[in-house]
């Protein structure tokens, strides 16, 4: 009986994905709402920036069809949600986007603040950060990323200070721009960008 109920195998991001997880992006209006979609208000305390980027698959070209989230810190360093002990974030602040990638130039953008340092595990401060998620075709699992900002100081950073290969931690840096911050994301090659297994 257990040899009929193998596991099934896994499968790259069809098609759909931007149909389930962002379906004005889609083309579907009326009731439905991209998760994601807004993350600040007029209320929102912090920074204002605007963080842009592209995905490149290995040969280089971009990957217009990918979806990106983004999760992050308000700018006083607190997560929205239940699971945030230190204090209460900003209500006005989601900490999370969703942004499928423009079918023309494959760009994604954010409209959010400056995020405040986190704590590291062991008590240790992290420098502010993005942490981003990917899924697009060719992707089985879905790959996880941070951005830092060009400004800070990254040389006590715990996670990043776990990072064998030193000239890589600056694939993890975005660029400063005029309204906020660029961050190119590559999936392999001699720029590959450093992907966490979390």
């Amino acid at each position: 009986m257990r040899a009929r109920l193998l596991q099934t195998p896994s499968q790259t991001a069809g098609p759909y994905v931007h149909i389930g997880c962002a379906p004005a992006h889609a083309g579907l209006d009326g009731p439905f709402s991209d998760l994601g979609r807004t993350m600040v208000s007029p209320d929102t305390k912090g920074e204002r920036i605007t963080l842009t980027g592209c995905i490149y698959d290995g040969a280089g070209a971009v990957m217009k069809d990918a979806l990106v989230e983004i999760w992050q810190a308000d700018a006083a360093g607190l997560y929205p949600g239940r699971g945030e002990m230190r204090g209460v974030a900003d209500p006005h602040f989601t900490g999370f986007g969703r942004c499928a990638c423009d079918g023309e130039s494959g760009d994604f953008r954010f409209e959010t603040i400056r995020p405040g340092a986190v704590p590291f595990h062991d008590g240790r401060m992290m420098a502010p950060h993005v942490t981003f998620w990917i899924v697009a075709r060719g992707i089985n699992t879905g790959l996880h990323t941070r951005m830092y900002f060009p400004e800070d100081d990254l040389s006590a950073e715990p996670l990043l200070a776990r990072i064998e290969h030193r000239e890589r931690v600056g694939t993890l840096v975005a660029q400063k721009t005029a309204d906020g911050y660029r961050f190119e994301i590559r999936l392999q090659g001699a720029d590959e960008t450093v992907f966490f297994d979390m």
